[in-house]
């Protein structure tokens, strides 16, 4: 049903829709004259019409353009970058507030709020205003980071990171439909590559902030770093207009009807399921046995509710949390599972090249972040390259076939580290690797975006978005799982003597401790080889983002959008469309 016309503004914006057979297909026109906001950068705006087939489309260009990416840029930089930065600061952390049975709260609480909620604010966006509802998850996460760095207890300190992470579920989804809505198609990967890459540099730059506040201050300022750069975020972002490109009732009629339009018992039942899971994996084989009747009882829950939630959501259809039209598409289907696949490997390294740093090499945590730099800096730098290459080439698979198997192999070459593995080889394979994740990364969101009308980008994006939570996590797990059971095969071999379950308790850096001079280059004999059989299965995981990638679309993104009554299949033909 056609969306109802809106009134004109005072400013002269007035919305226009597609009639007879163009209404098919419509998407939402806007012929517009700026407003103002007190004369802020009114010389700055440029308003691009885009006319294709009868269809013209609002966007934004000239420096307001480089404002709302620089921003949306800095808002993903601070999300990832928060995942990483408590990292460092954890030890001191529990020494503070005596909570070593909480570090790992302190990381999967966050994970937590944004997994569950990343499904719901596609809806949201789809909804609500772009900008602002953007914004109120930004405020959300600058408020859990403000109750991190003010916590006086550890409970306050899980508080506040999971409200954090509820903000956060949104800013990703929102960064990309943002930029989505400012940009027109066959332009977008240059931005969206220097959003990644930007965003990207969080992972290594973490653990080097955490760790110098630590040292040099308090482990607080980890988080009350995000409060003055949220601010560079939010200001142009309140100053400058962001088109919408879909029609949008008003917010009033949106909340009469919230439980229609977002599906709040879809996501009242989603919600549990993914925080069963979750909450499963975390205390499996950690504060529970793998065979516990908790864990067992929250796998069966988690499976139970995600079972109601599947028949609910089909029922809902394209109404549902997930609309069902768009997880049938097997463009948007793939891709978000190569990217969980893909996003699984690159947290593989980011996770154990600091432990193979810390343990084996006995470098300091500040300096095991440095150690990672041959392999962030050729992300970012191919992360924005791919963003030139990808209109030029105009097909997608090859890229991410390229990413996922250079990144396969670099990680499979981890999987040589010894204690004694020269320095030209530990920065050699990062280099290998990191050029492949930097080929990846956008991938996937080019693919969905390529495939997906505007009014259901925003969902589209936020199942990509939750595939990138789900999958490191999922994986991680299996990771953990692998390394420590190797390490308690593999010390017996080469030191008999040695006490494993007090080595492997006392954690990466202070094993050494334990351990007597004689014994310990057994012993990082013995961690080295645990570490790489798990960069062997983080080589494993890479072979099967490789084989995903053959699956996410083979038409041509250089082609014009279709006529009204057909659609590109992958091969880049027009067919007629089905009724």
């Amino acid at each position: 049903m056609p969306p109802e016309q809106s009134h004109e503004s005072s400013a002269g914006r007035r919305h226009r829709h597609l009639s007879g057979a163009e209404s098919e297909n419509a998407v939402t026109v806007f012929d517009t004259v700026q407003p103002s906001i007190d004369g802020v950068a009114d010389d700055l705006e440029k308003t691009t019409k885009i006319n294709t087939e009868d269809n013209s489309q609002e966007y934004v260009s000239g420096v307001k353009l480089g404002l709302i990416v620089v921003s949306v840029s800095l808002a993903c930089f601070l999300t990832v970058m928060d995942i990483s930065v408590i990292s460092t600061a954890i030890p001191k952390i529990t020494d503070d507030f005596k909570s070593l049975v909480d570090v790992g709260w302190y990381g999967s609480a966050y994970n937590l709020g944004s997994a569950a909620l990343v499904p719901l604010t596609g809806k949201m966006y789809n909804h609500f205003n772009l900008k602002w509802t953007f914004l109120v998850f930004f405020f959300a996460f600058e408020l859990g980071s403000a109750l991190c760095g003010a916590a006086q207890t550890s409970a306050m300190l899980i508080i506040g990171r999971t409200i954090a992470g509820l903000g956060a579920s949104g800013i990703i989804n929102g960064s990309f439909t943002i930029i989505s809505a400012s940009v027109p198609l066959e332009k977008r990967p240059p931005f969206i590559g220097a959003c990644m890459g930007i965003s990207q540099l969080g992972q290594v730059i973490g653990p080097l902030i955490g760790g110098a506040f630590t040292t040099g201050y308090t482990w607080r300022w980890s988080f009350y770093i995000n409060l003055p750069l949220g601010a560079i975020v939010a200001v142009p972002l309140v100053i400058i207009h962001i088109p919408e490109q879909i029609a949008k009732q008003s917010p009033l009629r949106v909340l009469k009807g919230l439980h229609r339009f977002l599906d709040l018992i879809g996501f009242a039942l989603f919600a549990p399921s993914v925080i069963m899971l979750l909450l499963a994996l975390q205390y499996g084989g950690n504060q529970f046995p793998w065979k516990s009747s908790q864990v067992i009882g929250l796998f069966c829950g988690a499976g139970l509710n995600a079972v109601v939630w599947a028949f609910w959501n089909r029922h809902k259809g394209d109404e549902g949390l997930i609309p069902t039209s768009m997880v049938k598409r097997r463009i948007v289907a793939i891709s978000s599972l190569n990217y969980g696949l893909f996003m699984a490997v690159v947290f593989g390294g980011v996770f154990y090249l600091p432990i193979y740093f810390q343990a084996i090499k006995e470098k300091s945590a500040i300096l095991s972040g440095v150690y990672l730099m041959p392999n962030i800096l050729p992300q970012i730098l191919t992360t924005i390259l791919t963003g030139v290459l990808v209109p030029k080439v105009g097909r997608i698979p090859p890229f991410a076939l390229f990413a996922a198997a250079t990144t396969a192999i670099g990680s499979g070459l981890y999987g040589t580290f010894q204690p004694n593995t020269s320095t030209g080889k530990w920065i050699g394979y990062q280099i290998l690797a990191g050029v492949g994740q930097g080929f990846g990364f956008q991938m996937p969101l080019i693919a969905i975006q390529n495939d997906t009308k505007p009014e259901h980008l925003a969902e589209a994006t936020s199942l990509l978005v939750w595939a990138q939570y789900v999958g490191p996590t999922i994986f991680i797990v299996a990771y953990n799982t692998l390394f420590t059971f190797s390490l308690r095969s593999e010390i017996p071999k080469h030191a008999p003597n040695a006490d494993v379950e007090a080595i492997v308790a006392a954690g990466a850096t202070k094993f050494r401790k334990l351990v007597s001079a004689e014994d310990l280059p057994a012993i990082l004999v013995a961690y080295a080889n645990a570490m790489d059989h798990v960069f062997f299965l983080v080589a494993a995981v890479g072979v099967l983002a490789f084989l995903a990638a053959f699956g996410m679309g083979w038409r041509d993104i250089r082609q014009k959008p279709a006529a009204p009554g057909t659609s590109n299949d992958d091969d880049g033909s027009s067919s007629p469309a089905q009724a």
